[in-house]
């Protein structure tokens, strides 16, 4: 009687796995996304709430002394006017807010999910409990960004200049939320992913990725988006996120070390090595031989 065996279906193999892995992460970035700006629009129909503040933010600045917003942006805004050469500093650096920021972290996750995996799962948990925290602090301080403060007397230089992402009136903006200045996520993330550009990287110039938090700071001062605190504040929630979440370990390898090796041997010392060997095999049972 001959038997008939049923060819079992494909095993997933690596290739699948990786492709199940990579569409779940995609998925979970993106429901945190999804959830952050829907939980950002929560506030905002609260602009006198929001306005309150910024002019305490603006006062409890001028308190501690920090330089005025107002000097960076007239760096920006210096040949402005003009056209032409003039005005590519200012369009730049809203260029810079308008279009870095989200493309540079996705980016900068996608970059690490592909050659550092162990780094990745660390930074993608780092950001989403920064933005976690910075959503909590958006919907209970609202606050007006520089550029809407009387006292300031700055420019909205993306309505101005262009470009911008945000429409001239707040309320009907149904993109963004303009009141949730405080944290600057445009900084905290900038700063994470130069952080974690440095710990995921073995080269000498790897510290210049600082420069990236170090242009976004400039950028979102500049441009009235945002204050010299909302900055801090990110800083700060981000140094917590740092401490909760545990850094990643990072594999030396599997292989044992061998710390003595034994001396190379010429041809000729092998047959000797060999005789020496043996000679010491014969030996017990000789002695044994004359005992009896």
């Amino acid at each position: 009687m001959s038997s008939h065996t049923t060819p079992a279906g494909p095993a997933d193999g690596p290739g699948t796995g990786q492709r199940r892995r990579l569409i779940r992460e995609l998925l979970l970035v993106a429901g945190l996304f999804a959830v952050y700006k829907a939980g950002r629009m929560l506030s905002t129909d609260r602009a006198d709430e929001a306005l309150r503040n910024a002019g305490r933010i603006w006062d409890a600045e001028r308190t501690l002394h920090l330089p005025g917003e107002g000097a960076i942006q007239r760096l920006l805004l210096h040949g402005a006017d003009g056209g032409g050469a003039g005005d590519a500093l200012v369009h730049t650096a809203n260029t810079y807010y308008a279009a870095v920021h989200f493309p540079a972290t996705v980016l900068f996750l996608i970059w690490l999910y592909l050659r550092r995996p162990g780094h990745y799962q660390w930074a993608r948990r780092v950001l989403a409990v920064l933005t976690g925290a910075a959503l909590a602090l958006h919907l209970a301080f609202p606050l007006a960004p520089p550029r809407m403060l009387d006292a300031a007397h700055l420019v909205d230089t993306g309505q101005v200049y262009g470009p911008s992402v945000y429409r001239a009136a707040p309320a009907a903006d149904t993109l963004a939320n303009q009141f949730a200045a405080m944290p600057s996520l445009h900084f905290g993330w900038a700063l994470m992913l130069a952080l974690g550009m440095i710990a995921a990287t073995r080269s000498r110039l790897r510290v210049l990725w600082l420069l990236h938090p170090l242009a976004t700071l400039l950028v979102i001062v500049g441009t009235a988006n945002h204050y010299w605190l909302d900055a801090a504040v990110a800083a700060v929630l981000l140094g917590g996120a740092l401490l909760v979440v545990p850094r990643p370990r990072v594999r030396t390898g599997s292989l044992p070390v061998v710390r003595h090796l034994p001396g190379p041997q010429s041809a000729a010392g092998a047959p000797r090595a060999a005789q020496r060997a043996r000679t010491a095999q014969e030996a017990p049972a000789e002695v044994a031989g004359a005992g009896r």
